[in-house]
């Protein structure tokens, strides 16, 4: 009787022991645009549902590596600024870009780019029929 108690005991005890968790030996995968092991609020960490472009800025486009124009208008919304301006031949482009300041009848540069077509902006409520997202304008003083 001794030895079936313990043999049952030690069979309960094995089936209690395999139901525990496993330790995990891969790092959870990280959110798109995360880097593994990024800490809250670090470069490269986005919160759940967050805007993976958040905290992005605008890069300077170097003298003479882009067209030139000149803004016709210019807003901001939801962490980008939109840009329409006029080039050399008086031909109209919109850009996007890191969020920026700049102002109407400045003169800029900006890097080649594709274009989207009919780009929706929801935070605008405004369709675009072609725009450039660009990393950054260069003002031209």
């Amino acid at each position: 009787m001794k030895k079936t108690a313990l043999v049952v005991l030690s069979i309960a005890a094995l089936a209690l022991a395999g139901c525990k968790d496993k330790p995990k030996t891969e790092a959870p995968a990280a959110p798109q645009g995360q880097t593994q092991g990024a800490q809250p609020g670090a470069p490269g960490a986005v919160a759940p549902g967050g805007d993976p472009h958040a905290g992005m800025k605008a890069q300077e486009v170097p003298a003479g590596a882009g067209k030139k124009a000149t803004v016709s208008q210019t807003m901001n919304s939801g962490g980008y600024t939109y840009v329409e301006a006029a080039g050399e031949k008086g031909e109209k482009v919109w850009l996007a870009l890191p969020e920026i300041k700049v102002a109407k009848g400045d003169k800029i540069e900006y890097p080649e780019a594709p274009p989207m077509v009919n780009f929706q902006s929801k935070t605008l409520n405004r369709t675009f029929e072609k725009i450039l997202f660009v990393p950054g304008i260069r003002i031209v003083k």
